[in-house]
C-alpha cells in the first residue's frame, strides 16, 4: 500500500502542495519565519521533498511573492465597474482594490515588498510583477488620452500613485491611520485627494 505522504510527489502535485502549505503558513503565522522542514512536515511529505522544486527557502518565498503579484493583478483587473461610468470611477475602484488586497493579505503583501522575496530587480522587474503595474500604466494612459488626467510622463505619474497607495496600504495594515490624527475615513479621503491631483480641472486647459 502506498504511503499517503508520498502521494503529492507521485501524483505530480508536490510543487503545488508545498506552495499551498507555505502560503497557508504565511497567512496563519503572519510572517515567513518558518523553515522548509516545517513546510514539508505540514504538507505531509519528506523533509527533502521541497528541494525537488525549490533550491532553498528563498526560492520558495520568491514564488509566493510572485503569486501575490498574480493575485493583486487579478484583484485590480476585476475591480473595474461594469458598466464603467468614467475613467475616474475606474481609477478609484482599482486603487480601492489594491488597498483591500494588501489589507486582506497583509503578510503576503509585506513579503511581496521584502528583500526576503529576492533581489528587487529580479522580483519587481519580473513579468508577473510588471503585469500588475501595467494595469495602472494603462489606466493612466487612457485617462491622459481622454483628456481627463494631466499630461505628465506616465511612469512618473504611476510612481506617484503607487507610492501613495502603497503607503496607505501599509499604514492601514499597521493601524496607524488614527482618526484623531488624520480624520475619519482616511484611506478613502486620501484616494480622493490623489485622484484630484492627477485630474485636469474643468477650467484648466486639457494640454496642461
Amino acid at each position: 500500500m502506498q504511503d499517503k505522504t508520498d502521494r503529492p510527489y507521485h501524483h505530480g502535485d508536490l510543487r503545488r502542495v508545498v506552495i499551498e502549505t507555505a502560503m497557508a503558513m504565511l497567512h496563519d503565522e503572519k510572517n515567513w519565519q518558518f523553515t522548509l522542514r516545517e513546510v514539508a512536515r505540514r504538507a505531509g511529505v519528506s523533509h527533502a521533498a521541497p528541494y525537488k522544486h525549490f533550491a532553498d527557502k528563498a526560492a520558495l518565498l520568491a514564488e509566493l511573492a510572485m503569486l501575490g503579484f498574480d493575485q493583486l493583478r487579478e484583484a485590480m483587473a476585476a475591480a473595474k465597474p461594469l458598466p464603467c461610468p468614467s475613467i475616474q470611477a475606474e481609477f478609484f475602484a482599482v486603487a480601492q482594490a489594491y488597498l483591500r488586497f494588501g489589507v486582506s493579505h497583509s503578510a503576503l503583501y509585506r513579503l511581496m515588498f521584502s528583500a526576503d522575496a529576492g533581489h528587487a530587480g529580479d522580483v519587481h522587474l519580473g513579468e508577473r510583477a510588471l503585469a500588475a503595474f501595467g494595469l495602472l500604466i494603462d489606466l493612466l494612459e487612457r485617462g491622459q488620452r481622454e483628456g481627463v488626467f494631466r499630461k505628465r510622463p506616465v511612469r512618473s505619474q504611476a510612481a506617484a500613485c503607487w507610492a501613495q497607495v502603497h503607503g496607505l496600504t501599509l499604514l492601514t495594515i499597521d493601524g496607524l491611520l488614527l482618526p484623531e490624527k488624520v480624520g475619519p475615513d482616511a484611506p478613502e479621503a486620501a484616494l480622493v485627494t490623489l485622484l484630484e491631483g492627477i485630474e485636469i480641472s474643468r477650467d484648466e486647459p486639457t494640454g496642461v
